[in-house]
């Protein structure tokens, strides 16, 4: 037999484009890229389209947009500019049938496949096959009872049992890497590349990913696609990140660590056995701790990305200085950045909305008359700094006999409408002086 093992790993991730990237194709793509990079092997985005009553343009372009904000970069098959990099293509399964046509033959030649009303079934052997598993072990599957299959339908469309098989050797696929609900389909494969006289590659099944209920993650699970955790502000990094604890560990009691970490310490041999259960719990707090430790320069693009989708700012705003200091004070309070662009809103905008209840519970006449209290000495507060500030508002309260809370939560209130944001005095400071007395002002003056 010839082998399709070469000196460095080759692996695939090889998705369908008929709906949203999900979850647990994501980690499958993640593990995959990590076994690569580690090995300093070669990682390869393969498409199969060959249902083409379900395949979607969309579908495709979600596909190439999801893995590059996860950061998974592949070193061969299709890019989103339709150009194509690496030597085996093409690396849609569309554009293959020739490919199909040739081994299928081969297989009909060496009566290892027939045709049967029309269809071309596989001569399944009636014994017992071995897989071995990088991850589960040795498997032993009982096939003396299997049935034969359909590898090309009587339209003369291929079954996804020949192709997958054809791509892998064609593509010299050395190590197979995919979810463990395949692993049934495994012995048929295995099969397949014993009639063509082609050592399989070798086989690693990752466990699967269960929802909160205990069950498979389906595509009908809330959750489950990788696209809502961008559309609600998720970072690249922490998803990322989470996606490495779904089966993995990097065995040093920590859930925090950088890909160049991961890539460095990735081993198949470590992916847990056990099924892993989605915790959209501990993802969110994983995903705020990032948000709250990432360095400013950092996490600034995604803040802004985040900004301009919401609409409350344009590709000309230029105060970003104000921008930067209003996303330094915030991403101390929020998990997201959908939590970030609400904390935001009421900074940049121009027009401070109060509901009745804030009205009466702060900004009623006593409410007001404690502002006017400080208006004046905020005035005079020179530099206008968070410490500077602090000082100012505890020096009114002890003058006046009052908390220092009396000023806070109403400054708060009569600037943003609500009762609860980033810490007062460097709210204060961000908004700046001019700002924060024009607010006091209308909220005095303009709307008694």
């Amino acid at each position: 037999m010839t082998s399709t093992t070469p000196s460095h790993p080759r692996v695939r991730f090889a998705p369908s484009p008929t709906g949203y990237l999900h979850v647990g194709g994501a980690r499958t793509a993640l593990f995959n890229w990590l076994y690569a990079r580690h090995t300093n092997g070669t990682f390869i985005l393969r498409i199969e389209d060959t249902d083409a009553s379900r395949n979607t343009p969309q579908a495709l372009s979600v596909i190439f947009e999801n893995l590059r904000w996860l950061g998974l970069d592949w070193d061969e098959g299709p890019l989103p500019d339709g150009r194509t990099i690496g030597p085996f293509g093409p690396y849609f399964q569309s554009q293959r049938n020739d490919i199909y046509e040739a081994y299928c033959k081969k297989l009909i030649d060496k009566d290892m496949a027939y045709i049967k009303e029309g269809a071309v079934l596989f001569r399944m052997p009636r014994k017992r096959i071995i897989v071995p598993d990088i991850i589960c072990g040795d498997i032993y599957f009982d096939c003396t009872l299997e049935k034969d299959f359909v590898i090309r339908r009587k339209d003369g469309s291929f079954v996804f049992h020949l192709v997958n098989v054809v791509d892998d050797c064609e593509m010299k696929i050395s190590h197979v890497i995919r979810g463990e609900d395949h692993l049934s389909n495994t012995p048929k494969h295995i099969a397949i590349f014993e009639s063509l006289g082609i050592k399989p590659p070798l086989y690693a099944h990752i466990p699967l990913i269960l929802n909160p209920e205990g069950s498979k993650m389906s595509k009908r699970d809330k959750g489950s696609s990788v696209q809502e955790y961008i559309d609600e502000g998720y970072l690249p990094k922490a998803f990322r990140n989470y996606l490495c604890l779904l089966g993995w560990s990097i065995k040093e009691n920590r859930e925090i660590f950088d890909i160049e970490e991961a890539i460095a310490k990735f081993d198949l041999t470590q992916i847990h056995r056990s099924n892993a259960r989605f915790n959209r719990q501990k993802l969110l707090w994983l995903n705020g701790e990032y948000m709250r430790t990432m360095p400013l320069d950092e996490l600034f693009p995604h803040a802004l990305s985040w900004l301009k989708k919401a609409g409350l700012i344009d590709d000309h705003y230029d105060n970003i200085p104000f921008l930067k200091g209003a996303v330094a004070i915030v991403r101390e309070k929020v998990k997201t950045g959908k939590e970030l662009i609400d904390w935001i809103k009421p900074l940049l905008s121009n027009q401070i909305e109060y509901n009745d209840a804030v009205l009466q519970q702060y900004l009623d006449n006593e409410g007001k008359n404690i502002l006017k209290e400080a208006f004046p000495y905020l005035e005079k507060v020179s530099p206008f700094h968070s410490k500077e500030l602090e000082e100012t508002i505890k020096s009114l309260a002890m003058k006046h006999g009052r908390k220092t809370a009396d000023y806070i939560h109403r400054l708060r209130v009569a600037l943003t409408g609500r009762t609860v944001g980033p810490s007062l005095y460097p709210m204060l400071e961000v908004l700046g002086k001019e700002k924060v007395l024009n607010r006091l002002h209308k909220v005095l003056f303009e709307h008694e």
